[in-house]
């Protein structure tokens, strides 16, 4: 619980820069990446971190504690979804948070009130 706070501190700081408001389909998409699916709550660690400064899936694997492949996966689906930017090759590619979800990263405090519901329900997987 104590993490989920930490990552609605990130967010908000982030959104104190953002000004309008977000998407319909935005809000629709980050419902479905991050509460829909399993794993949200690891990508929503991995979006926290990459809020904070650019990182190669390696140093994400090391500050969150996950196995290289996991954080590989959780970064296919963000990157799908066009939650997160790539930029370079193979092992060395740095991962930023891509422009549409800085334009609705209000969307955001949606996302975390229905996890944290979901994380009251003992139904989110981890």
């Amino acid at each position: 619980m104590e993490k989920l706070v930490e990552i609605k501190e990130t967010i908000k700081q982030k959104a104190g820069s953002a000004s309008r408001k977000p998407d319909r389909d935005a809000q629709r998409l980050l419902l479905y990446v991050f509460t829909g699916m399993r794993g949200g709550f690891t990508r929503l660690q991995i979006l926290a971190l990459l809020c904070k400064r650019p990182m190669n899936t390696n140093n994400i694997a090391l500050e969150t504690g996950l196995d290289y492949k996991a954080v590989q996966h959780h970064l296919c689906i963000l990157e799908k979804n066009n939650l997160v930017t790539k930029m370079g090759q193979k092992y060395g590619a740095l991962f930023y948070i891509s422009n549409y979800l800085e334009a609705n990263v209000l969307a955001l405090d949606a996302v975390l009130v229905k996890l944290e519901q979901q994380l009251n329900r003992k139904i989110v997987y981890l």
